[in-house]
């Protein structure tokens, strides 16, 4: 019998962080649940993106996913919205992270070829494919509705490398029994003087 695996697909936005969780089942494919994580406009940049970081946090103490994946930000014209973009991009790269689940990520046209079978797909293309994929899904707003995408994708491309992981971690723990010291994380090498 396979392995049920549950994955988390996130479509990052300082305004709107939009979230969707699916089952995997061999090749079945089912919906858990989906949403958005909110930020006020009106408080400082840090207070947004606390708001996403305790969002996202709650979403994964809910529904415990097993891996994570993340949409890549695309560069556009205007840098101050590409980088306030990149911050609540690293968010949703850290909260599952510090989960300890592992996170992967695609690009908007891997996650348009994968769902859709053409990267170049418009938006309306994709969300029909979601919803033949998903059948019965009542997607919660166009953000959600792409993270749905995201965690398809990822259940195409990438999940089986969650059994990795934990084969990784299930080493690590080995090791560390065994008197070994494990995995250093990162180390700070400070340069001695004479």
């Amino acid at each position: 019998m396979t392995t049920k695996r549950r994955l988390i697909g996130l479509d990052p936005g300082l305004r709107k962080t939009g979230w969707g969780i699916i089952d995997v089942q061999g090749s079945r494919l089912s919906h858990v649940a989906n949403g958005v994580v909110r930020s006020d406009d009106k408080v400082s940049l840090a207070e947004r993106l606390v708001m996403l970081h305790d969002g996202l946090q709650e979403v994964l103490a809910r529904w415990h996913p097993d891996s994570a994946a993340v949409e890549e930000t695309f560069v556009n014209k205007n840098p101050t919205s590409t980088l306030k973009l990149g911050q609540a991009r690293g968010v949703s790269l850290l909260v599952p992270a510090l989960a300890g689940i592992p996170v992967f990520e695609y690009s908007p046209n891997q996650i348009k070829k994968t769902v859709v079978g053409s990267g170049h797909a418009a938006k309306g293309q994709t969300e029909a494919m979601v919803r033949v994929l998903l059948p019965g899904v009542k997607i919660n707003g166009e953000d959600a509705g792409d993270a749905l995408s995201v965690a398809i994708c990822h259940a195409h491309q990438g999940a089986g490398h969650s059994s990795l992981h934990q084969e990784i971690k299930k080493t690590q723990s080995s090791s560390k029994a065994k008197g070994g010291s494990g995995p250093a994380g990162a180390q700070v090498l400070i340069k001695g003087y004479r």
